[in-house]
């Protein structure tokens, strides 16, 4: 069983940056994509960004291209995501996910079989 803890949330002004971490359990967890995505409140859970087990591709949602940056550190079991000019409608929860080794990446909610809990997104206008 994969457990994924994200980090790196809090309050920022737009314009702003922070970086969000997802750390992993399992060593495993280096032969697996992730994917970021994001809920604001009333809303589905949207697709933010995603990474092959070996980075050799990352995804990204038309909305954060340029933006913001997924990448991993595999001898660390961690994902991050570096989100750079903050804006008002990036606020939402953030949750880390990841597919079973050696899947295919994917960018619908539906294809993940691991969640962390999320962190919160807030930036102020």
């Amino acid at each position: 069983q994969v457990q994924l803890l994200e980090s790196g949330g809090g309050v920022v002004q737009a314009g702003g940056s922070l970086r969000l971490s997802c750390a992993a359990s399992v060593r495993t967890f280096s032969n697996s994509p992730v994917g970021w995505f994001r809920q604001a409140p009333g809303k589905e859970r949207d697709f933010v960004a995603a990474i092959t087990w070996a980075a050799a591709s990352k995804y990204y949602a038309d909305s954060v291209k340029g933006r913001f940056t997924i990448s991993r550190d595999n001898a660390k079991n961690t994902v991050y995501l570096q989100m750079n000019n903050l804006k008002p409608e990036d606020t939402a929860v953030y949750y880390c996910a990841a597919k079973g080794p050696r899947l295919p990446v994917g960018m619908t909610w539906d294809e993940y079989d691991y969640w962390g809990q999320g962190t919160q997104v807030t930036v102020s206008s």
